[in-house]
């Protein structure tokens, strides 16, 4: 290459004036909403020692709320992500009566205050509800139990995946469908060469967004989980009990294991969807 051949820009021109003042805000607020607020959270679990700190962590309650909490969300977004899958692929590919109710439906989790859904879930769920009449006597029990806590997680989940893969479905050309056929491809080689290959990046974000929101979720579980320490106490829970018993250093602890875990997690995700990108585009 000639030493004289311009260099390629590290500034991209857009519509907006000013590159550093723009990126200069961008790093400012989200330090002010991110960065700041989660350092405070590191430097206020640095008020224990190490090994209080290990010993308000690795209690078995907590661990147990750990189990619960994580567990329960994994479920919850894996079942989103296949019945999600489903019914996005419905609301693109067909048109029957009702189909703007049923898209509309789809993000009723988002509008609905959680307090609203959890005790909505409940009311089901409970032996005495709807759903409870039929499932107690088959020995089957939600509320109050873990199985409640995973109704619950995906409920509030459903929209990241639906949402998540309409667009990428849209963008999906039924020609592509066709073409396959037209090669002899049967409908489950079509499925598992064409449409899931273009889907797979799309199906991870939804995935990790329904397992981030679920994490997190507090206000929708407390009703129907029955908060049973050891049994049913999600992590949010404990870490509440804890500011209530004015345990500021052991809620900051707990919360900070709870923020590791997840960006494990979500490290792990984006690494898959790294490669189902780098993998289609070859």
């Amino acid at each position: 290459m000639s030493a004289f051949a311009p260099k390629k820009p590290w500034k991209t021109h857009s519509v907006l004036p000013g590159f550093g003042l723009t990126l200069g805000f961008t790093v400012l607020y989200l330090s002010l909403l991110v960065l700041i607020p989660l350092s405070g959270l590191f430097f206020k679990s640095m008020e224990l020692s190490f090994a209080q700190f290990i010993e308000a962590v690795t209690s078995p309650r907590v661990v147990a709320s750990y189990k619960l909490s994580f567990g329960a969300a994994l479920i919850g977004a894996a079942i989103n992500a296949v019945f999600g899958g489903i019914v996005a692929w419905v609301l693109v590919r067909y048109t029957f009566p009702g189909k703007r109710i049923v898209d509309a439906l789809v993000d009723l989790p988002f509008a609905l205050p959680t307090a609203v859904a959890g005790i909505a879930l409940t009311a089901m769920y409970a032996p005495n509800g709807w759903f409870g009449k039929v499932l107690e006597p088959l020995g089957i029990k939600v509320a109050f139990t873990p199985l409640g806590v995973m109704v619950a997680l995906t409920f509030i989940g459903l929209p990241f995946v639906v949402r998540t893969l309409q667009p990428v479905l849209e963008d999906l050309e039924q020609d592509v469908e066709e073409a396959a056929a037209s090669l002899g491809a049967s409908r489950v080689q079509t499925l598992l060469r064409v449409i899931l290959p273009a889907l797979l990046s799309a199906w991870l974000t939804g995935f990790a967004l329904a397992f981030a929101r679920a994490v997190g979720e507090y206000g929708s579980v407390i009703f129907i989980a029955g908060n049973m320490p050891m049994i049913s106490e999600i992590t949010p829970l404990l870490i509440i009990t804890k500011l209530e018993q004015y345990d500021y250093a052991g809620a900051t602890a707990i919360a900070v294991v709870m923020l590791l875990m997840s960006f494990v997690l979500l490290f792990l995700i984006n690494l898959l969807q790294w490669w189902a990108r780098r993998r289609s585009a070859t």
